[in-house]
């Protein structure tokens, strides 16, 4: 049976997604990794050369910790569209490292029709180490209705869906303070005007 698809009206602002938990790596793996990708670079799967190079030993590619995380979002978002995918890597994952994928939704909105997720994504190792963090974008049907009416050639649902988010406002700018003035051409020609006053004499 096809998993359920997720709908725009079913996401909250702070759902957690649910871990997904992969190792521990091993030098097979790697190895397949490498066969699968292409990817033969000799630090993941030559140990003597690892060694050479002052290494603990062999290290996971860090497309192999990516797809993990990308496999998370994809398994969550079912029936989505990925509009964005990014990370950035931390740390290195070494053979008998676990990798633990996790994410929470960070943004939520609506806008004329379309409906779209903001999640935040990071991986850990089994010491909670922080090994990789990422985003990710999707586009999300509103309902099962919404997603009918769309196949089936119709407009979609539209339901006004200001913008929520957990990411922190940026700070406001400090307030411009009104520059002082120098005498108006008024104040001038009065003050030259005015009787001079007269200094008491002893």
């Amino acid at each position: 049976m096809a998993a359920r698809k997720l709908y725009f009206e079913a996401v909250r602002l702070g759902d957690e997604l649910p871990p997904l938990t992969k190792g521990p790596v091993d030098r097979v793996q790697l190895a397949r990794y490498a066969g699968a990708s292409g990817d033969f670079n000799p630090v993941h799967v030559d140990e003597a050369y690892a060694r050479s190079l002052g290494l603990a030993s062999v290290y996971a590619p860090g497309m192999l910790v990516m797809g993990i995380l990308g496999q998370l979002i994809s398994d969550w978002s079912r029936g989505a569209q990925l509009r964005r995918y990014s990370v950035r890597f931390s740390k290195i994952v070494w053979p008998g490292d676990t990798v633990v994928a996790k994410g929470r939704v960070m943004e939520r909105w609506g806008d004329n029709g379309r409906y779209f997720a903001d999640v935040d994504l990071w991986a850990e190792n089994q010491k909670g180490d922080l090994v990789l963090r990422g985003s990710a974008l999707v586009q999300l049907f509103f309902s099962m209705d919404d997603e009918n009416r769309q196949r089936s050639g119709q407009p979609p649902v539209v339901v006004p869906v200001p913008k929520e988010s957990l990411h922190a406002p940026p700070p406001k700018p400090p307030e411009a303070r009104p520059a002082p003035q120098g005498p108006t051409k008024k104040s001038a020609a009065a003050a030259r005007k005015a009787p001079a006053k007269k200094s008491a004499r002893k």
